[in-house]
């Protein structure tokens, strides 16, 4: 498995895998465990979550099959993210979803990670999303105190901008090691608003959530989704490749932006096909041909 080095503290493999339904995956500790072992098998060893996936409770799941073997720690990177607050039975105080990043509000929020997942430390941690309100001399408070107390060792965002992320990044004592994005044939939106450049020229490499477009590139489900599906069906048969979903991650892939998608499933399988699309080699015009499906016209 490819790996990628993100700082000095922070080598993640080339394939991640994403967490948010692991609930929905009905799993006991055990089983987890197993499917966990299994991925770093493959080279996965790098797992990403956030405080809220399964409504505060997938941190404390993983946690659970962690402390079934506890040597494993050492093995894998752990990925999670604070910052928003959700209006849910947990806290019933709350009458709307809103983003805090104050200082007191991330070093709690973090504290609280470690004791979900049964750990000293966390790998990496990103702010969840940009918001309205924001304080990056907060934040800066925040990272300084738990980098110092060894409670975390790398930061980053997550939907992001390059003046959001530069904005932060300006009153930091580290710099921030990577923005984790949605990204995928069907979404282009990161090509489109300069952020793609802005990691090349900043050599940021970028994790791309929602790879499969929830689905949609494998279940098409809306005239954009068919375009590309029926263009993706194309070149699998080209690369005499049976599963979409390989097409999908070699194009991910192959951009000179290093590109780390976040692969979110229950099976192992599918983990596969997501590690054999680093043998596949895709040419640059089979490349333009799913980026021109998704655009729905030719290049200027």
């Amino acid at each position: 498995m490819e790996v990628i080095k993100l700082s000095d503290t922070l080598t993640v493999s080339r394939i991640v895998h994403g967490h948010w339904r692991l609930l929905d995956w009905n799993l006991s500790p055990q089983e987890l465990l197993t499917l966990t072992q299994n991925a770093i098998e493959l080279g996965i060893t790098t797992f990403d979550h956030a405080d809220i996936y399964g409504n505060y409770s997938c941190e404390e799941a993983f946690g659970k099959a962690l402390t079934l073997n506890k040597s494993l720690r050492n093995t894998l990177q752990l990925v999670t993210k604070c910052g928003i607050k959700l209006a849910t039975d947990k806290f019933p105080e709350r009458k709307v979803k809103f983003y805090d990043y104050s200082a007191d509000y991330i070093i709690n929020s973090v504290n609280n990670s470690l004791k979900n997942f049964n750990t000293d430390y966390i790998d990496l941690l990103l702010l969840h999303r940009p918001a309205p309100f924001f304080n990056p001399e907060e934040v800066a408070i925040a990272f300084s105190t738990l980098q110092k107390e060894g409670k975390v060792l790398n930061f980053g965002v997550s939907n992001f901008n390059p003046h959001q992320y530069d904005l932060l990044n300006s009153v930091l004592d580290v710099p921030l090691v990577t923005n984790q994005v949605e990204l995928s044939p069907y979404n282009l939106e990161h090509f489109h608003n300069g952020n793609i450049d802005f990691f090349i020229e900043k050599h940021i490499k970028p994790m791309a959530w929602s790879p499969l477009a929830g689905g949609k590139l494998i279940n098409p489900s809306d005239e954009k989704s068919n375009r590309i599906y029926n263009c993706l069906k194309t070149i699998a048969e080209e690369l005499n490749i049976e599963n979409l979903e390989t097409v999908v991650y070699s194009w991910l892939l192959k951009h000179p932006a290093t590109i780390i998608p976040i692969v979110g499933t229950q099976h192992l399988s599918r983990l596969a096909l997501a590690v054999n699309s680093l043998s596949l080699d895709m040419s640059l015009e089979q490349w333009y041909r799913i980026y021109i499906a998704s655009e729905g016209k030719d290049l200027p």
